[in-house]
């Protein structure tokens, strides 16, 4: 978490100076800048169409890293009982202890085929990119200018109607990832809250623009969650794995019981 951060603020360097052709630095130059004549290209005279088309293509692009990083989580969260356990096994605070219940949890990381880390690097790859999409919309000010639909993306939407849906959008996304988990994790739920508040305040005071691009980033957040990591699929099938060992527990202890003989 802390190279991520890192990662991020390195990246962003708190830039919110306007990028062009002249701009220097690799960043600015050769990032967010190529990002914006990406996004004028696929403009096609309007440049709201060309945020919602770059972004969706950038999300597809990503998918694949998603995808594993999903996997590499849902691992992970299905060993949080058993690692719970040794953690109650291993309470003592003292070096040997601790020692030991390190040793516990890489041996049953191994045996399980689970990399604790995987979930995190795609995490670093995607986001230099969204965040190299995300200051083209913000700091190129041909992206924040023009029209689209009711919008002057220059300017927040009068009608409110994006910031609720990128409020909308951005709960939807959190709350269908807190699903999958096995265990409900008290700041996950803030998340849950804090996040769409934040998106919705941000929302009100800058560009529309900027607000077009979170509501198809989260939408398409959205979409993707239920097609590669469906909550409503996984607890269906962890609920289907607890009913047929619940099945093998009652045959066992049935087989155990004597057979009553039967009179004549």
């Amino acid at each position: 978490m802390t190279g991520l951060l890192s990662l991020v603020f390195l990246l962003s360097a708190c830039g919110t100076s306007q990028v062009s052709a002249h701009s220097t630095g690799l960043w600015d130059r050769y990032v967010v800048y190529y990002f914006g004549q990406a996004i004028k290209g696929l403009s096609f005279g309007n440049v709201g169409i060309g945020i919602i088309l770059f972004t969706i293509i950038i999300r597809v692009i990503l998918m694949p890293l998603m995808h594993f990083q999903t996997k590499s989580m849902r691992k992970t969260q299905e060993l949080q009982p058993k690692l719970k356990a040794l953690q109650q096994q291993y309470s003592s605070r003292d070096q040997e202890t601790q020692q030991k219940l390190q040793a516990e949890t890489k041996k049953l990381y191994a045996e399980n085929n689970v990399n604790p880390y995987a979930g995190c690097l795609p995490l670093l790859v995607q986001m230099p990119v969204m965040m190299a999409l995300y200051q083209a919309i913000l700091r190129i000010p041909e992206l924040r200018s023009g029209h689209f639909l009711w919008l002057n993306l220059s300017q927040s939407d009068p009608y409110f109607i994006l910031p609720i849906l990128a409020a909308v959008f951005t709960f939807a996304s959190t709350y269908l990832s807190s699903m999958s988990q096995i265990e409900s994790n008290a700041s996950m739920k803030v998340m849950n809250f804090a996040m769409p508040v934040m998106i919705f305040v941000m929302a009100l005071n800058l560009a529309s623009g900027l607000s077009l691009y979170w509501v198809v980033s989260n939408a398409f957040q959205v979409v993707q969650t239920l097609l590669i990591n469906n909550p409503f699929k996984i607890r269906r099938e962890r609920e289907e794995a607890a009913r047929q060992i619940r099945d093998r527990e009652r045959a066992l202890e049935k087989a155990k019981r004597p057979k009553k003989k039967r009179k004549n």
